[in-house]
C-alpha cells in the first residue's frame, strides 16, 4: 500500500469538498450569500432531534478524519442513546399491535432509528480502532483530561476506559508470558522512556486533514516551515493536523 504524501505546505481550496453530513451550503444566485441567510435562522427554531443528528454527524466525520481520538461528547451521546432506547421501545410496542408493513409511521420511526444506530456504531468503531492502536498514549491523555480544569469533557467514556484497561491488561499479560518475562526487569516496561526515547506509540500529528473554518482564526504558523496562512470564515484548507488542532478542539474549525 502506498503511503500518502504529506503536503509540504497548506493548500487552500476554492470550493468546499463533498461531505457526508447534511449539507447546509447551497449555491444561491443573487447578492445575498447563503451564510447570511443561515445566520438569520435562530438555533431555537431547529428541533433538538435535528440538532443532535447534525452534531452527531459532525462528531462522526471528525472522529474518522482526525489522527488522534477526540473528547467524548458526554451530553450529546446521553441524549442520542436515550432517544435510541425510547425509539426501540416504541417500535417493539407498536410492532406487537399492528402490521409493520402497513404502518407508515412505524416505517418512518424505524428508518430514523437505523440512521442514528449507524452513526453511533460507526462513531464508536472509529474510536475503538484508535484505542487499539495507541492504548498507552490514549490512557495517559485520558488521565490528564480528568485533572485538566480547561477540559470540558473527558477523553473517554466510562465504557471505553474500561475496555482500554482490560484490553491493555490482557496484552501485558500475553507479552510477559510470551517473551517479556525473559528480559531483565528494567527492559520489561511497555511505556519505557529511558535514553530519551519513548516506547509509547503516538498518532501522526503531521498528517494532512481537510478543514473548514467556522469563525475567523487569523494567521496560523505551520510548524517546521516558514509558511504563515490566514484562515478566514468559510475557507477550506488542506493542512497539517498539528497546525489546526487547537482550533478544531475549540470549535472554530471543523474537519470535513
Amino acid at each position: 500500500m502506498k503511503r500518502r504524501r504529506k503536503p509540504s505546505s497548506p493548500i487552500h481550496l476554492s470550493a468546499p469538498p463533498l461531505t457526508v453530513r447534511p449539507p447546509l451550503y447551497f449555491p444561491v444566485a443573487g447578492a445575498m450569500d447563503i451564510d447570511d441567510i443561515l445566520a438569520d435562522i435562530a438555533v431555537e427554531t431547529i428541533p433538538q432531534e435535528t440538532r443532535d443528528l447534525q452534531e452527531l454527524t459532525r462528531c462522526w466525520v471528525a472522529e474518522r478524519v482526525a489522527p488522534e481520538i477526540l473528547a467524548w461528547p458526554v451530553e450529546l451521546m446521553e441524549r442520542v442513546l436515550d432517544r435510541v432506547r425510547r425509539q426501540i421501545e416504541l417500535v417493539e410496542d407498536q410492532t406487537g399491535n399492528m402490521d409493520p408493513k402497513t404502518n407508515f409511521k412505524l416505517i418512518v420511526i424505524q428508518t430514523e432509528l437505523e440512521r442514528f444506530k449507524f452513526l453511533v456504531r460507526s462513531f464508536l468503531r472509529a474510536r475503538i480502532a484508535k484505542i487499539d492502536k495507541h492504548p498507552l498514549h490514549i490512557l495517559a491523555q485520558h488521565n490528564a483530561s480528568l485533572t485538566d480544569p480547561d477540559a470540558r469533557n473527558p477523553l473517554l467514556s466510562p465504557s471505553e476506559h474500561q475496555y482500554l484497561t482490560s484490553h491493555q491488561s490482557l496484552l501485558s499479560t500475553h507479552y510477559s508470558s510470551s517473551f517479556l518475562g525473559q528480559f531483565p526487569a528494567a527492559l520489561q516496561r511497555l511505556d519505557d522512556t529511558a535514553g530519551g526515547i519513548s516506547m509509547v506509540d503516538k498518532p501522526d500529528e503531521d498528517c494532512a486533514v481537510f478543514v473548514r473554518c467556522l469563525r475567523d482564526v487569523g494567521e496560523v504558523a505551520v510548524e517546521g516551515t516558514e509558511k504563515v496562512i490566514r484562515i478566514k470564515r468559510g475557507d477550506v484548507w488542506v493542512v497539517r493536523w498539528c497546525a489546526v488542532r487547537r482550533w478544531v478542539l475549540a470549535g472554530d474549525v471543523e474537519l470535513v
